[in-house]
């Protein structure tokens, strides 16, 4: 059985430090850690790495610990919807390292499999290959990318059993999964927990070997981040 921590801040006792990396489940705001971020964000942990596909937005998710000055460096793919992310880029407040997000994803997915690195042919001929080693297969150009491992992995489920073991909703499955086999630690908070059995092992999907820590979430906003209505008045979300 894993110990089921009462709230967020308990979760991560003991494994904050300054300068840590930090890997983040989610897809823009949908399928985020919410209390697990602000959990951080109340720490006052600082100079923190963090490996995610967005930065969240101005006031929320990933952003609060932005706003805070706590993140020095973002390993991330898409940080549009950010605007005090990119007055702290362009500042030189923070450092980022942009990658095509499949090639993010696959640099996750390898550190959490224990592969060093892989070829890719994504960002050749681009700034996304400036100074990286290159091979040819093939006659192919392809660049070297390296995996991706953290000190703290923290993802969002939807339902776990009191073994660990993880069910994705829907797309708030998105990076959820392979963040959460990068990670030495991973703190995991989901909406409901059940008893050992309760879930179909064919429908599990993160094994509970892979899960350290485990919350029942609370207060969940679940917020859209760009909400358009049309004329009338139904609403189309752009994630």
């Amino acid at each position: 059985m894993k110990t089921i921590y009462r709230d967020a801040t308990t979760a991560l006792d003991g494994l904050l430090f300054d300068g840590m990396t930090i890997a983040a489940g989610g897809f823009g705001l949908c399928g985020i850690p919410e209390n697990l971020i602000a959990a951080i964000r109340d720490s006052g942990v600082r100079n923190l790495t963090i490996i995610s596909n967005n930065a969240g937005v101005d006031d929320f998710g990933l952003g609060m610990l932005l706003q805070t000055r706590q993140v020095s460096k973002m390993i991330s793919s898409y940080v549009g919807e950010n605007k005090e992310f990119e007055r702290q880029y362009l500042s030189g407040e923070v450092d980022i390292e942009f990658n095509p997000q499949g090639t993010l994803a696959e640099r996750i997915r390898a550190g959490g499999a224990g592969i060093a690195g892989f070829y890719t042919r994504t960002g050749v001929g681009t700034v996304v290959g400036e100074g990286k080693r290159r091979q040819y297969f093939n006659g192919e150009e392809y660049l070297l990318e390296t995996g991706l491992t953290a000190d703290l992995a923290i993802v969002k489920a939807w339902k776990a059993d009191t073994r660990g073991n993880l069910v994705y909703r829907k797309t708030a499955r998105n990076f959820n999964p392979i963040v959460a086999t990068c990670g030495r630690v991973t703190v995991a908070e989901v909406e409901d927990i059940v008893e050992a059995g309760g879930i179909d092992p064919d429908h599990v999907h993160t094994p509970s070997v892979y899960v350290h820590r485990l919350i029942q979430g609370r207060n969940y906003e679940k917020r859209i981040e760009q909400r358009t209505t049309s004329a009338g008045g139904s609403i189309r979300v752009d994630a």
